[in-house]
């Protein structure tokens, strides 16, 4: 559908909303109780290269493709930032997100500080949350609460966290910083951030 075609739901409101934080920030809880609470939102989901797992849905979790594939989406200029995690590939796709931007949509994605900082680039009124852990104390400890990796996993995820949160601060992207410490105040926070953003810019 071409974007100039309007549809009754389309507004004039559209937002590109980004959410990082370190592993372990509660980031990815306080995306989706954002996604639930704002009736136009979406969710963009990425294209990767990893293998799908039993429990990943398509089209939900990720956009499952080839490296080939990857590559040439990169090549015609597709993507509005990729990223190389554990030699596997990601990528935020440009058209879907411009077109639900252009329908008002409050368009969500859920990226490290690398790909905030290179959406801020190409869409630099996009706006920003960085999700902070109470203390790194806190953030370790609920590392370990998941129980899905052992010791040395634990600290080497710590550690990148650390970077995490020092290059958020540094970088200079995030127009909002939330402390997680209680989930259902840190979602009111990030929703009330955002719908006083969206009102700001309507005047």
């Amino acid at each position: 559908m071409a974007a100039g075609h309007r549809l009754p739901t389309d507004t004039d409101d559209g937002l590109l909303l980004i959410i990082s934080g370190p592993s372990g920030a509660g980031k990815t809880t306080i995306t989706r109780g954002v996604e639930r609470s704002i009736p136009d939102s979406v969710f963009s989901v990425s294209w990767t290269t990893r293998p799908r797992s039993p429990v990943d849905v398509e089209g939900v979790d990720y956009h499952f493709v080839t490296d080939e594939d990857f590559e040439q989406m990169k090549a015609l200029d597709g993507f509005l930032e990729t990223a190389g995690l554990y030699g596997k590939k990601y990528g935020t796709p440009r058209a879907w997100v411009v077109e639900q931007l252009v329908r008002g949509r409050l368009v969500i994605l859920e990226i490290d500080v690398e790909g905030a900082k290179q959406i801020k680039s190409h869409l630099p009124e996009a706006y920003s949350i960085f999700i902070m852990p109470p203390s790194e104390e806190t953030l370790l400890q609920r590392l370990r609460s998941r129980k899905r990796e052992d010791e040395a996993s634990i600290q080497k995820r710590y550690s990148a966290a650390q970077k995490e949160i020092a290059e958020g601060k540094r970088c200079g992207v995030y127009d909002l910083f939330i402390t997680n410490e209680n989930i259902d105040d840190s979602i009111r926070k990030a929703v009330d951030a955002v719908n006083a953003e969206r009102a700001r810019r309507r005047r």
